[in-house]
């Protein structure tokens, strides 16, 4: 598949728009979504993909706090982490395509920056609607293979990435 093809079907997903709807809070929900990208409810997993989904559509970060909101309610839930894990990366043309733990693609651009110094700790990328998505260790090793194959680290021991058209700082190595 061609890059702008491909690029035009990952801008056609549909998500509600939850950053226009702004109704009452109306509590705490006791669910999470784990580290490992596992949402659970009331302690025990969600089994079924689509209920995930569902869920994951309608997700709105304020600040550092996260809720699931519909036109009429607004419930908070737990993220460990972050709401979605980056699980695989293919690159197509100049640019990384890169697919979470739902099946959502989005490509690594600067509309969609990696940042590996994320206050977390952790390499994140932004994913959509200001929700960061965590970068799998397996994606950052390939990532940094390719880095290493297309080009050395620059004078100052910084390994870059590019795609997109934007270069992305993967690693600052050291002496």
């Amino acid at each position: 598949m061609r890059l702008d093809d491909l690029l035009q079907q990952i801008g056609d997903q549909r998500f509600p728009p939850v950053d226009q709807w702004n109704p009452d809070f109306c509590g705490d929900l006791d669910m999470v979504i784990h580290r490992s990208g596992q949402w659970s409810y009331q302690g025990s997993p969600i089994g079924r993909p689509a209920m995930v989904k569902l869920f994951a559509s309608i997700i709105k970060r304020e600040g550092d706090d996260y809720f699931l909101v519909t036109p009429v309610e607004k419930v908070g839930i737990r993220v460990e982490a972050t709401p979605f894990v980056a699980v695989s990366a293919e690159r197509v043309d100049d640019t990384w395509i890169v697919t979470n733990n739902l099946g959502e693609q989005q490509p690594l651009d600067s509309s969609h920056p990696l940042d590996i110094n994320d206050p977390s700790g952790e390499p994140i990328m932004q994913w959509r609607r200001n929700l960061p998505a965590r970068i799998h260790q397996n994606v950052m090793y390939q990532w940094q293979t390719s880095a290493l194959e297309t080009a050395a680290p620059d004078d100052q021991g910084k390994l870059w990435l590019s795609s997109g058209g934007t270069r992305f700082l993967l690693a600052e190595l050291e002496g």
